[in-house]
């Protein structure tokens, strides 16, 4: 057992049960948030923050010891929440840069990267949490930790890791004032309709990126006489 994992234990199931649902249920509300729309500006930089916060749970959990369920089935956690609206709202407000390419598993041998979009990865992993949350708030501790965890290897984890790391590249280019570049020949494992729409999304990403990265210089350009 790793000194983190004893750390934990020695705190205490209860505390950090409470510690992981608040990380989670902050993660749930914020995306919910910024799907609003109120600030579109702040969409990208505020999602980095908030993916990052979430991975640091899926980190703890991962550390933890293995945590057994106290039943043998899954209790039923009710009907899923609907992501559609959720989804479809990140994809209007992320349109420039939702779609990205991403290596499906760093240990995996694959010919090319695969098209993946942000506002899929968020959907997907707003239904992870929300699942085992459901069961927390059911009174389901062990039962929703045993979720979090679980989902955490192998949904989850890398889906946040994938978003995270897309939303820290479209940050890091602003920043630094480099363009895209274009999003082309990738492998979508679809109809070849789709990969129109990856050479289409990275024009108009490297077009946006630029935009952007101009408004920011011209922004801190001194003033003329």
């Amino acid at each position: 057992m790793s000194d983190v994992t004893l750390h934990a234990a020695h705190r205490g199931p209860d505390d950090f049960a409470v510690q992981i649902a608040d990380q989670i249920e902050s993660f749930l509300v914020a995306v919910e948030e910024v799907a609003k729309g109120d600030d579109p500006d702040s969409v990208v930089p505020f999602l980095l923050l908030e993916v990052s916060q979430l991975l640091l749970a899926g980190g703890r959990l991962g550390a933890h010891e293995d945590i057994v369920p106290e039943e043998r089935y899954e209790p039923d956690p009710g009907p899923e929440q609907d992501v559609d609206g959720l989804r479809e709202s990140l994809a209007r407000l992320l349109e420039p840069v939702d779609v990205y390419s991403e290596v499906f598993d760093p240990y995996e041998p694959r010919r090319a990267p695969v098209a993946a979009r942000i506002s899929d990865d968020l959907a997907g992993v707003v239904t992870d949490l929300r699942h085992g949350m459901a069961h927390y708030r059911a009174g389901r501790i062990t039962e929703a930790l045993w979720w979090w965890q679980f989902s955490y290897f192998s949904s989850w984890g890398s889906t946040a890791s994938a978003a995270l790391r897309a939303l820290q590249s479209v940050v890091a280019h602003v920043r630094l004032n480099q363009p895209l570049a274009e999003l082309d020949g990738l492998d979508t494992d679809h109809d070849p309709g789709e990969d129109v729409l990856v050479r289409e999304a990275g024009e108009v990403m490297a077009e946006e990126i630029g935009r952007m990265g101009l408004r920011r210089t011209s922004r801190q350009a001194p003033a003329g006489p």
